[in-house]
């Protein structure tokens, strides 16, 4: 089996549902992307814009004010950094600081400039499923056909296919039922032949899977054990807080794995 990617959560707002403002000062995020990479992480995920229940609007020169820095310090390191954003604008700003990945969270919906610039960049694309509508007939299939509508959206703006990642969007726009559903259906997903990147991390997913008022930095063994699922269903990466706990376990899950199957 191939090695687990873990995308380490950087969050350099003051708002984040799990983290706000432990990481909001450039010196503490600069450390925290270095523990991370230490603890394993392929890549490092910078987002600047806060998309909690009850979020602040911020504008595109607030975000890019947040993560450019922190970008400039952190590029060279031994992980890729990926732009957690959806505007064009600030990928574009994140790219040229040194970032190498995007994280579009709306998958090209909101702001299709954002494709144009993965596409003159030659950046690879996380593309998640997200909508304004919330209504399915079946999760999984209606979710499959949105996210290959961007798919077909990125590459008709010159996105190569090789560059286009995928991510079911645990926590936007679906119920509790309807994301287990995606869950236990992941392997659909994965069947597509295109890299799938898992986010459950802390999520109300994880704290309605445990018993009772779990606070967010507590849910991380939970967390991990959504990372063995995807393993399973045939995921490719996990975004996720606490990274090395998920390297560990996800690194001897696998030898578990090739040892029971050889």
């Amino acid at each position: 089996m191939k090695k687990l990617m873990i995308m380490g959560i950087l969050n350099v707002t003051p708002d984040s549902f799990s983290d706000g403002g432990k990481y909001h000062s450039l010196d503490d995020a600069v450390a925290h992307a270095g523990r991370m990479i230490d603890e394993g992480a392929d890549i490092i995920d910078v987002g600047g814009y806060s998309t909690r229940p009850g979020y602040t609007e911020i504008t595109e020169e607030e975000e890019i004010s947040r993560i450019v820095p922190v970008i400039e310090k952190i590029k060279g390191s031994e992980a890729d950094i990926s732009v957690d954003t959806f505007r064009g604008s600030v990928a574009r700003a994140a790219i040229e600081a040194g970032a190498t990945m995007i994280n579009d969270q709306w998958r090209g919906t909101y702001d299709e400039s954002i494709l144009d610039v993965a596409a003159e960049f030659g950046t690879p694309v996380f593309l998640m499923h997200n909508n304004h509508h919330a209504k399915y007939e079946d999760v999984v299939k209606d979710m499959i056909r949105e996210l290959m509508e961007s798919v077909a959206l990125a590459k008709s703006h010159g996105v190569k296919d090789e560059d286009i990642w995928l991510d079911p969007g645990i926590g936007f726009v679906k119920s509790r039922d309807e994301e287990l559903e995606v869950m236990r259906r992941l392997d659909e997903l994965a069947a597509l032949g295109y890299p799938v990147l898992l986010a459950t991390s802390r999520k109300r997913m994880i704290k309605e899977l445990m018993d009772g008022e779990v606070p967010a930095a507590e849910r991380d063994e939970a967390t991990a054990a959504t990372t063995i699922l995807g393993i399973d269903a045939g995921v490719d990466a996990v975004r996720v807080h606490n990274v090395g706990l998920n390297r560990r376990l996800s690194d001897a899950y696998i030898r578990l794995k090739e040892g029971v199957d050889g």
